[in-house]
């Protein structure tokens, strides 16, 4: 060993630090079920109530989780940041009583048996609806002792002993008396209106249930004779529509255009190989779009026979491409506002028990009847002449085979687009006419004490209370 070595200085020697009691490392692990314990023995929740009993109260409205599966981060970020919240208000002097909950109804609960059922191979139809009940019954409560214990273990204080949670008898009675206050006010009421619908889980979804993936979709160039008309040189020719969702045209009603569009009508003189589109036949469409349209469909010349403003369509009549097939019922023509000339033909079909705006325009503003054309799994309802049976999403493409087949189409494509997708199964969802239960916001002054209550609440951050008094002020129903 070296002279150097043996007068090597140690340099931490000369590091003047502080001494502590504290260990060198925290020992997390162990050290924080100690605290808790601590807490407990202590039953610290029930002093902190005496202690701030009769002072100013803080209470934080919680939205409750689902009762469904262990705890994820998630749920961590969520709770710890009330958490935090809830003992910054308790040691500012005020009586912070926290309540914890969990939500034991819908989907989530449901679709977590219904996932053990398909595991078993066993059909959940077939399952007698008192004991699938209890199933979900069980399956929460097993779960809110687990994620209780989790969220303990967290460090989250609060009110472990009693929390609260949806499928109490107690809370449910509560529901039902509220919900008869609406009943005996006449503001309750049975409707059938088009509403998000998850063919895979066979229910009703809310918006905020739906997320937004990629999805190719079967297009058709469809063709509705006009069969009467202001412009009586247009009888006989072909209005025609674009759309992503051939299972929809059995439930078609009516036509929309815009009363501004500049439309042209065209008779077909030269086409590709191929092509569904028929010589001689004339097509009326958004003169803006026609070149578009011309392209997509194997139109390669034309002859321009007349121009017309959408307002000169107003009260006309056309017959369903299906014609003679078993749709053979008039289609009236509207004028829609929100039709436009970005894509497609600048018509659009509308189908009422398919979408808001269709239901909105045909039935709402002009009386049409919604047809019921969908079951509840996905499959075109029994009475309907020719698609019967087939599938709204994976028999698109054989529909528009019979379509054209039918000589009621004049082109077939494919688009891939942002598409509506259940955040469960991950499956695309579509929108169904279906009977649901509703609270309509203008009966007994429901919408006004609902947005003067609003407009007493403080908001953080403040675009939280223009959203949700936006979408009060909007919306018919609840």
């Amino acid at each position: 060993m070296s002279d150097n070595q043996q007068t090597a200085k140690n340099y931490k020697d000369t590091v003047f630090l502080p001494n502590t009691s504290f260990p060198m490392r925290g020992g997390l692990p162990q050290k924080e079920p100690e605290i808790i314990a601590r807490w407990k023995a202590l039953d610290l929740y029930k002093k902190l109530r005496e202690e701030r009993h009769g002072r100013e109260k803080f209470i934080l409205h919680d939205g409750p989780p689902y009762a469904n599966g262990n705890l994820h981060i998630g749920h961590a970020l969520n709770k710890i940041l009330k958490d935090v919240i809830n003992r910054s208000q308790s040691m500012l002097g005020k009586d912070a009583n926290y309540v914890p909950g969990w939500d034991c109804h819908g989907l989530p609960i449901e679709w977590k048996i219904e996932e053990q059922y398909r595991k078993k191979g066993k059909d959940k139809d077939e399952v007698p609806i008192k004991e699938f009940r209890q199933e979900c019954r069980d399956f929460a409560a097993y779960w809110m002792d687990i994620q209780s214990e989790e969220f303990q273990r967290l460090g989250v204080l609060g009110d472990w002993e009693d929390p609260y949670f949806t499928m109490k008898f107690e809370s449910e009675a509560i529901i039902a008396a509220e919900i008869g206050k609406f009943l005996m006010q006449g503001s309750l009421y049975r409707g059938s209106k088009p509403v998000m619908w998850s063919p895979v889980e066979k229910t009703a979804l809310a918006e905020a249930e739906v997320e937004y993936s990629d999805h190719t979709s079967t297009t058709i160039f469809a063709k509705f004779e006009l069969v009467e008309c202001a412009v009586q040189e247009l009888v006989g020719s072909f209005v025609i529509i674009w759309t992503t969702t051939p299972w929809t045209m059995p439930g078609n009603r009516a036509l929309a255009y815009g009363d501004e569009i500049d439309y042209i009508a065209v008779k077909i003189t030269q086409i590709s190989k191929g092509s569904l589109a028929s010589l001689g036949e004339v097509i009326i469409v958004s003169e803006k779009l026609l070149e578009n349209i011309c392209s997509k469909c194997g139109i390669m010349e034309y002859e321009t026979l007349h121009k017309i403003k959408g307002h000169q369509l107003k009260d006309s009549i056309a017959t369903h491409p299906m014609a003679g097939a078993g749709y053979d019922y008039s289609v009236p023509m509207l004028a829609g506002d929100y039709v436009t000339t970005e894509q497609g033909t600048g018509f659009v079909h509308i189908a009422p028990g398919h979408g808001p705006e269709d239901y909105e325009l045909a039935h709402l503003k002009h009386g049409i009847a919604v047809p019921d054309t969908v079951n509840e799994n996905g499959t075109l309802m029994e009475h309907l002449p020719v698609f019967s049976g087939l599938h709204v999403l994976r028999d698109n493409k054989k529909i528009a085979e019979i379509m054209a087949e039918h000589n009621g189409l004049i082109g077939i494509g494919s688009l891939t687009h942002s598409y509506p997708h259940s955040w469960r199964s991950h499956a695309p969802v579509i929108y169904r006419n279906t009977a649901q239960w509703f609270i309509s916001m203008d009966s007994d002054g429901l919408r006004d004490y609902a947005l003067s209550a609003l407009a007493e609440t403080a908001f953080y951050p403040p675009a939280g209370q223009k959203r949700l008094t936006s979408m009060i002020e909007n919306r018919p129903d609840w």
